[in-house]
């Protein structure tokens, strides 16, 4: 099992979008934090089976941690 990295950013009207870098083009949106992980699990799952059934080589993640940094 593979575990690729999500940016999770919120919108100005509030709502959430989500994408992964190492997946180009598999994005999500939703108006809740838990509502566009749990899109970004099934995109992810999508994303991938639709690149092995293109043929497509399904690139290894390459984030190993992801920290958030607050600053004052």
């Amino acid at each position: 099992m593979s575990r690729y990295a999500v940016v999770i950013e919120q919108a100005e009207d509030g709502g959430y979008g989500a994408y992964a870098p190492d997946l180009p083009g598999c994005v999500a949106v939703g108006e809740t934090e838990a509502e566009v992980i749990a899109l970004m699990r099934d995109a992810v799952e999508l994303h991938l089976e639709a690149m092995r059934e293109a043929g497509e080589q399904v690139p290894a993640p390459s984030t190993v941690s992801v920290a958030v940094i607050e600053a004052a």
